[in-house]
């Protein structure tokens, strides 16, 4: 039996700003990943979807970017560890104190955008990350590109990581994704992206966009929830990982 945690990007919504579509998203996930008012949410966002994702029985995940509101903290900074180290512990605690008083628990920590994508890379960067959400608390889990070096420092830090992989984004030959600023970088078709899914859950491969087969290990799917067919995805890609003989829990119900 394979079973993967499915996971999404919510709480983006700030001041008059909407962002996605919560509320239905998360009848269809197992694990949120929760703005921290860095690169997108603010204080009301945050409480009404700890809110959302407490009532749903959805594990709740720590969303730290970079302080890019603008940029959706998509854009690369250069910023040191110990500022990493910084800005992860702050959004933690930001997230920690609505989570708190709702009476939830926070299951995982999951570096959103540019932040993840420099920590995948970036072995000294990766280290802080970790650091930080071992001192705030080590019984949280750590989400990390499958392969990079977020989840290879968590191990070594001493907290569980989950491996995780993207429905919707090609990958290089190195295992790392392709950059958005490429053509090539999104997948739009819902089948070809399904299809992608599924072999990697059950066959641990994934082909590049040189056509290449290369080995990735897949415990989370991370799909977009700021896409016009977002939720529609969400729908889809659950009932076919189901149809496909594979089981869908929240991180912390595997790990």
């Amino acid at each position: 039996m394979h079973i993967v945690d499915l996971n999404c990007d919510m709480g983006e919504s700030f001041g008059a700003y909407k962002k996605g579509t919560d509320d239905e998203i998360l009848q269809h996930v197992t694990s949120a990943n929760i703005a921290c008012g860095f690169h997108a949410g603010d204080p009301a966002t945050m409480r009404k979807t700890v809110q959302m994702a407490i009532e749903k029985n959805v594990g709740i995940g720590v969303h730290p970017g970079l302080q890019d509101l603008v940029g959706f903290g998509r854009r690369s900074m250069a910023i040191s560890p110990q500022e990493a180290y910084d800005m992860v512990v702050y959004q933690m605690g930001a997230l920690q104190g609505f989570v708190q008083a709702e009476g939830g628990t926070i299951q995982h920590v999951k570096p959103h955008g540019a932040l993840y994508n420099m920590a995948a890379k970036d072995a000294e960067l990766s280290s802080a990350i970790a650091e930080a959400v071992y001192k705030v608390n080590p019984d949280l889990i750590l989400f990390g590109l499958a392969g990079g070096e977020l989840v290879k420092a968590g191990e070594k830090t001493g907290l569980r990581t989950a491996s995780e992989v993207f429905s919707d984004r090609t990958y290089q030959d190195d295992g790392n994704l392709t950059s958005r600023r490429e053509t090539n970088a999104l997948i739009t078709d819902s089948e070809q992206a399904i299809n992608q899914v599924i072999r990697m859950v059950k066959e641990q491969k994934v082909n590049t966009v040189n056509d290449n087969d290369i080995n990735i290990k897949a415990d989370t799917i991370c799909i977009h929830g700021d896409g016009v067919t977002a939720l529609e995805f969400a729908k889809t890609i659950k009932n076919s990982l189901k149809e496909a003989g594979i089981e869908v829990r929240k991180i912390s119900d595997i790990k």
